[in-house]
């Protein structure tokens, strides 16, 4: 990594201030071409860490770009570990653009895609599960989401897995002694000894494992789709839940056409609400195509709320959406209570025998206060509370958890069995190094280079 990189780490637009980000061999001595200081125009001689005020000049004709605060850091105490410099620059979109393409004029290379996160963890500073923390930490969308990514971070599931990496490294270094050397006076492990310790390893998988659905709405929020017939009361609900009018709402039915989506923070509970078109056969070929993704999108949710019209007889849309919800992680409501009721509670509570039926008037503010706190509900069941030290939020991670936990049932299964030790080994060793791609220790570089690419270009 010889090549010096730099990168806009601010968002585009409009603000107080901009951050231009240089890493690399030549950081420092790049940094110092382009910038003239009030007391020194010589950064490579400045204080390490210190923010020196001045001017960042273009060196061909000494024109002045910005007024700037800059600082260089000395590798190998810095974020990527090498030399690194950062300039504080006017936000806006001409300013750092313009000192980032003067950088670039002066030997350095447009960083890629989380480019400066991939250098620390290459460089030691970080382990992988660590540097996908970094992203969760950014996109966190409430104060819980935003705790258990931090304490990633910090490297409580890297510590988790490397404990139980430890038991199995123990595991497979008796299983080699006793393969490799018959002969020598070693104590040999035996059976009931590493049944004793497979248990051991495939509890505390099993207990990270436990962690990972909860760990995937504090990360992404709760995919929550509002279901049900034309001029139900979706739009007012969703207007409702985030406490401002995002969505149009009429009295004609089939107002909404397409997929809304808003995020909402209930009580760290991140909800990613989805208002769908209403569900009914129509002609009208934009909402007929609105009506096929709302129910695209019911596959993919982990919580349907699905309202029905007190004030109407059941219809055949209400039907059609009673077979949808059935059997899925639903929330019933049955709006418009404030007028004349005309449906079959009976025959409602008989279709939907195992879903709480809540009576609403969104409207008039009734009965979402109750919504809001059956989600809570639903969500906090459990012994697991969201204040847990160590939370598996990633996708990728819970895969290699799976993988291990395969790897180490099948194990066990040998044990058991009393099958040869060269056997069982296979599983132990690939129950290792799957829980490894997690921290990195035995991660592929494909895999590196799909991670990093999610990452925004300054980070």
């Amino acid at each position: 990594m010889a090549d010096t990189i730099a990168a806009i780490s601010t968002a585009m637009g409009e603000a107080g201030i901009g951050i231009v980000r240089i890493s690399g061999r030549d950081a420092i001595s790049i940094g110092s071409r382009i910038f003239r200081g009030k007391n020194t125009d010589n950064l490579e001689k400045s204080k390490n860490r210190k923010l020196i005020y001045g001017h960042i000049v273009d060196p061909k004709n000494d024109e002045i770009i910005d007024e700037v605060l800059i600082v260089s850091m000395k590798e190998p105490y810095t974020y990527t570990r090498e030399n690194m410099v950062e300039i504080y620059c006017h936000g806006g979109i001409i300013s750092v653009k313009r000192i980032l393409e003067l950088i670039l004029e002066n030997d350095a290379r447009l960083a890629e895609p989380g480019e400066f996160t991939k250098r620390a963890f290459l460089n030691g500073r970080l382990d992988l599960s660590q540097a996908e923390a970094v992203i969760d930490v950014i996109r966190a969308k409430t104060d819980e989401s935003f705790k258990v990514s931090l304490n990633q971070l910090e490297g409580n599931i890297s510590k988790k897995v490397r404990e139980i990496r430890e038991v199995l490294l123990e595991m497979i270094a008796h299983i080699e002694a006793s393969i490799d050397f018959p002969e020598e006076d070693i104590e040999e492990i035996t059976y009931e000894e590493l049944e004793e310790k497979a248990k051991e390893v495939q509890k505390s998988i099993e207990k990270l494992l436990e962690t990972a659905d909860r760990g995937k709405i504090l990360r992404d929020g709760l995919n929550t789709v509002i279901l049900g017939k034309p001029n139900v009361g979706k739009s007012s609900l969703l207007n409702a839940i985030l406490r401002e009018n995002r969505a149009i709402v009429t009295d004609i039915p089939g107002t909404t056409r397409d997929i809304i989506e808003e995020y909402v923070n209930i009580d760290g509970i991140p909800l990613k609400i989805i208002d769908t078109a209403g569900i009914r056969d129509t002609e009208d070929l934009v909402e007929k195509i609105g009506v096929d993704r709302a129910k695209d999108r019911v596959d993919e949710a982990d919580l349907i709320i699905a309202i029905f019209d007190a004030s109407e007889k059941l219809t055949e849309e209400d039907y059609n959406i009673i077979d949808i919800i059935k059997n899925k992680r639903s929330i019933v409501l049955l709006n418009k209570s404030d007028l004349p009721n005309e449906y079959d509670e009976k025959h409602l509570k008989e279709m939907l025998p195992n879903y709480e039926i809540i009576t609403t008037s969104i409207t008039k503010g009734i009965g979402v206060d109750r919504l809001e706190q059956k989600i809570k509900d639903m969500f906090y069941t459990g012994e697991l509370e969201v204040e847990s030290d160590t939370i598996v939020t990633n996708m990728r991670h819970k895969d290699q958890l799976i993988k291990a936990h395969k790897n180490i049932n099948s194990g066990l299964d040998g044990i058991v069995s009393n099958i040869p030790l060269d056997c069982i080994e296979v599983d132990i060793k690939s129950c290792w190094q799957n829980l490894g791609e997690i921290s990195g220790d035995t991660v592929g570089e494909d895999i590196l280079d799909r991670i990093f690419s999610e990452f925004c270009i300054g980070k």
